[in-house]
């Protein structure tokens, strides 16, 4: 999947695109058909940077609602002749989800969309998922046999049903047929039902990687070997050396996090920072100035897993190096720093959104320690990041650093942030969004009343509100 082309964050579309609050209050005051038209943009083109984590559909949903919008574009984009081209998930999963939820509120159109897609579509499994969590019994059984004719009589086609079976996400279409008053469509059911038990048996039966009679040479052997599939395995390696290293072998680990090949060295490094060994520090500093690109990530990332005291004040010395272990440092200050390092978090902060730009990875982390830390003087910092960042994690996690050290973030963003793509960051507006604007108040009642809000931002609602709070 191509990385998604963003709009700038002061347009309707760009707004939408990014999950914002305001682009759902934009929308509702612009004209009806440009906002149809950015919503439609982004559901038939999925923004976000990270499909399978950021939330969307609820959020576009209760835009199409809001608008009265119709899905003749999301119906011509699912039954497209591009549909049998690209069978990548992700090119219908969000439009999908959206129907989903439609189908919830009540949308009927919504509901058969899902229906017909599910007998016709590429991206079927998923639209069944959708309707097994909405769908009654006749309409899911009506399915049956359109989807079961997917899947060839044949010894392959038998096997890949039963994958498909063990692997569902949502299991009530296929218990419900395999009860089915329909003779061949029960019993093929439930004889895939029973072959992917077996399967799963057999996998658990036969678990594959190291065993605690190993010795530290065989668990080196064992994460090389790894590399050489194109698998990196120095993470459980490390968990391996936990049960089998004894301290007679801690001079070979030493040796192999010195000089070792990359397996060996990722793993001896992985294991002595977890275990907080004297030595930690001083080899990944060495592994950072002389080892391999693999190297130097297995070592930043086994440094920021320290928790000693040490690690820390390592951290403070580090900070300033223009290298991966001096961004990693500003990480662990964030993470582990006391209030004396707020300058150095911040200056990490700062550098962060200079050099890489409102998307940064090293954000997340600086984001929730300035926020942990109560850097006041961070504020500006922080909204820019809310601002321009595509990722609505990022933009969650600025919003509860904002609320711990932005005075204006109540009167502010929080009031954005009850209409947000992220439930998180809805709990946060909840808690702290004041409700001297009738559209809080508004809003606050909607999100208590509306049975698709997640229960943690229900209970931030109603803590909120009580009888002194101002009618509708």
């Amino acid at each position: 999947m191509f990385e998604p082309f963003i709009a700038p964050s002061g347009t309707l579309l760009g707004l939408l695109q990014r999950g914002r609050g305001d682009g759902t209050l934009h929308a509702l005051t612009a004209p009806r058909a440009e906002a149809l038209a950015a919503l439609n943009t982004c559901v038939l083109s999925d923004p976000r940077h990270d499909w399978q984590v950021e939330n969307r559909s609820l959020y576009y949903a209760r835009l199409y609602l809001d608008l009265h919008g119709e899905l003749d574009e999301i119906e011509r984009h699912l039954f497209d002749a591009e549909d049998v081209l690209d069978t990548e998930e992700s090119r219908t999963g969000l439009a999908l989800a959206v129907l989903g939820h439609l189908a919830s509120y009540g949308r009927r159109d919504a509901l058969d969309l899902l229906r017909r897609y599910a007998a016709t579509g590429t991206n079927w499994a998923w639209a069944l998922d959708e309707l097994a969590l909405r769908d009654d019994d006749e309409g899911l059984r009506a399915l049956a046999e359109p989807v079961l004719a997917r899947f060839t009589t044949d010894p392959e086609g038998e096997a890949e049903l039963a994958a498909t079976v063990r692997d569902a996400f949502e299991p009530r279409p296929w218990r419900l047929w395999a009860d089915d008053p329909r003779e061949a469509v029960a019993t093929r059911v439930r004889a895939a039902q029973e072959t992917g038990c077996f399967d799963r048996w057999q996998r658990q039966m036969r678990p594959s990687g190291p065993r605690p009679g190993w010795s530290v040479s065989a668990v080196f052997e064992w994460a090389r070997q790894g590399i050489e599939r194109g698998a990196v395995l120095h993470v459980p390696a490390a968990r391996c050396l936990t049960a089998v290293a004894g301290p007679e072998d801690r001079p070979e680990i030493i040796e192999a996090a010195r000089c070792g090949d990359d397996a060996a060295r990722c793993t001896a490094l992985r294991y002595l920072a977890d275990g907080e060994d004297p030595d930690a520090l001083d080899l990944i500093e060495g592994a950072v100035a002389d080892g391999t690109t693999m190297v130097v990530e297995a070592a930043v990332d086994s440094f920021e897993r320290m928790r000693s005291a040490a690690a820390v004040d390592r951290a403070r010395g580090w900070v300033h190096r223009p290298d991966p272990l001096g961004v990693a440092a500003g990480r662990v200050l964030a993470c582990r720093g006391g209030a004396q390092d707020s300058d150095l978090v911040l200056g990490a902060l700062r550098e962060a959104v200079r050099g890489e730009g409102p998307d940064a990875p090293t954000l997340w982390t600086l984001v929730d320690g300035t926020g942990r830390l109560g850097i006041a003087c961070a504020a500006p910092v922080l909204r820019h990041i809310y601002r321009e960042t595509a990722s609505s994690h990022l933009r969650g996690r600025a919003a509860r650093a904002l609320a711990a050290t932005d005075p204006s973030f109540p009167a502010g963003f929080a009031v954005e942030c009850l209409w947000d793509c992220e439930e998180t960051t809805r709990e946060i507006a909840a808690r702290h969004a004041e409700t001297g604007d009738t559209r809080v108040v508004d809003q606050l009642r909607r999100l208590a009343a509306d049975p698709a809000e997640e229960a943690e931002v229900q209970t931030a609602v109603r803590s909120r509100i009580g009888p002194d709070m101002p009618a509708m």
